[in-house]
């Protein structure tokens, strides 16, 4: 009787909502391979990997959430513990050792996405504590500063600057709602904008011996993809290839696109990563203007529940955790479509539900799993297991 009360509660208009995104994004992975030869069956594990995720969000969503909040701390303390072990003992993929292979298969598992749960959780159980009250700079924005910048640095030297980026947005988003001074929200802008400023004179002065030690760490991609987004002028062809390409193929696509499976950079592997840093290009250019507007559209539905159930909740906690997956959701799809139309810094951001990929695409579902689980336990107090 109470797993069917629970089932009832939950938002169902956000599981049509992913499913929805299940199809559209199983049609443009297949698209972004079926012409690309050792790529065959992608779309079939992407398939899996979604309704793998589509079965641990709905278990995670009959979870009472204030079990991963009480215990947020351990949550917390395998996060960054998961990613110190990979900065030791994981494997290098595009530059980056970020991720564990699964024994005994081709498979790997990034704790940095999983770093975002356990920040999300630990943040939100801090910050409820305050009960609505102005937060204090000593006391309470160092601290909870403090929390991120540890994950923080671990993944900046995997390095993975993308990922990174995230925890500060996410830290950004729930201290804003959790009632931040505006004097100290002013004195945060000043400071990213004066660490921002000077890390570009940094890498303006020392170019090169940062691009030397990047390379011989093999990260020099990344002083490649700053040269392109810096300094567009003087960068080489190879490091403006992606992005000039990336903007070139969604031009083309127009109002309706060139017709599925049919874009010609796509079709002509003319853009690296089309499954998954690259998957927007392929609905720019598939699917032109419309079909990315319904993508939109898809992202803006999502958002729009997710901020409703936050609102709705009467506990601090769960809605600051949604705050931190809507602050999360909205960064990556903001950063990964604009990187590709030449506004942002190429990053290995993935959009979301959408890209390839198993690690992100199981983190956010969990995350919408904890949303659905805030709604499921509105009345619901921690004693009430069952």
């Amino acid at each position: 009787m109470i797993l069917l009360k629970k089932i009832k509660r939950v938002d169902w208009g956000i599981v049509a909502i992913l499913v929805a995104f299940m199809a559209l994004s199983t049609f443009i992975v297949y698209s972004a391979v079926h012409s690309r030869s050792g790529f065959a069956g992608m779309h079939i594990r992407h398939l899996q990997f979604y309704g793998l995720g589509l079965l641990v969000m709905l278990g995670t969503a009959l979870l009472n959430y204030r079990i991963l909040v009480k215990y947020a701390i351990v949550l917390y303390g395998i996060g960054v513990a998961s990613l110190v072990a990979v900065y030791f003992f994981g494997a290098i993929i595009n530059g980056a050792r970020g991720w564990f292979i699964i024994p005994g298969t081709e498979q790997s598992v990034q704790p940095a996405e999983f770093a975002k749960i356990s920040i999300i959780v630990m943040v939100a159980f801090f910050l409820s504590r305050k009960g609505g009250e102005p937060l204090e700079l000593l006391r309470d924005v160092i601290p909870v500063g403090l929390l991120v910048f540890v994950p923080f640095f671990w993944v900046v030297i995997q390095p993975d600057l993308g990922n990174a980026i995230i925890y500060v947005v996410i830290l950004i988003g729930m201290l804003w709602i959790a009632n931040i001074k505006y004097v100290h929200a002013f004195l945060g802008l000043v400071i990213a904008a004066g660490a921002i400023a000077g890390a570009i004179s940094l890498i303006q002065t020392f170019h090169d011996p940062i691009e030397e030690f990047l390379k011989a760490n093999g990260s020099g991609h990344w002083m490649d993809r700053i040269d392109a987004f810096l300094d567009p002028e003087n960068a080489s062809a190879d490091q403006l290839y992606q992005v000039e390409n990336s903007v070139r193929a969604i031009g083309s696509g127009a109002l309706f696109g060139e017709g599925w499976m049919q874009g010609t950079s796509v079709q002509n592997n003319f853009i690296p990563y089309t499954y998954s840093d690259s998957i927007f290009v392929v609905v720019g250019e598939e699917f032109g203007f419309m079909g990315s507007s319904v993508l939109l559209l898809l992202y803006f539905l999502l958002i729009y529940r997710l901020i409703l159930i936050s609102i709705q909740s009467g506990d601090a906690a769960g809605s600051f955790v949604i705050i931190g997956i809507v602050s999360m959701f909205v960064f990556q799809i903001f950063q990964n479509i604009g990187m590709f139309l030449g506004i942002l810094p190429l990053t290995g951001i993935t959009l979301p539900f959408v890209s390839y990929g198993g690690s992100s695409l199981l983190i956010n579902m969990v995350s919408i799993g904890l949303a659905l689980s805030i709604r499921v336990h509105a009345d619901q107090p921690l004693d009430e297991m069952a």
